[in-house]
């Protein structure tokens, strides 16, 4: 079985509808051999979805009410094979954290546009304390570049 982790920083927002859109997908896809689990590197341990976040889910029919806040820690990169990143920043601040996990460590967006996205194009920024619009936008970005991670993994 596959792990995929995706990261953020508050695990409230980005990450969590990545995970969230990315089990969907996958199961609509027939990918049942994906575990896939989502962390902040500044997260606050068990705190919810934004109520933002929530109601863009829900709107694409996936429930994100159950969703509670973790940190990214040692056990999450070793168990995770794929660790897929909003920004450049995320991605650097884990490769220090733990750099014989550097090589599984990945921007989503530079990942799933093998390489030819970079800079601003390849960040996904962060919503929280936006109108539910900016989250709807985040949304349509992460479900974009999603649909690519499935394509990519089932190739």
């Amino acid at each position: 079985m596959k792990t995929v982790l995706f990261v953020c920083t508050g695990n409230t927002c980005r990450s969590p509808m990545a995970e969230a859109l990315f089990k969907d997908l996958a199961k609509k896809n027939g990918l049942d051999d994906i575990k896939v689990m989502s962390a902040g590197l500044a997260a606050i341990e068990g705190d919810s979805a934004t109520p933002q976040a929530i109601e863009v889910m829900e709107r694409r029919g996936v429930d994100l009410s159950d969703h509670r806040a973790r940190n990214v820690d040692a056990s999450l990169v070793e168990e995770a094979d794929l660790i897929l990143t909003m920004t450049d920043r995320h991605k650097s601040i884990l490769s220090s954290m733990y750099p014989e996990a550097a090589s599984k460590i990945h921007v989503l967006k530079e990942y799933v546009e093998g390489g030819s996205v970079k800079g601003e194009l390849a960040q996904i920024l962060d919503p929280f304390g936006q109108p539910v619009e900016v989250y709807e936008s985040c949304a349509r970005e992460l479900e974009e570049a999603l649909t690519k991670l499935i394509e990519k993994l089932k190739a």
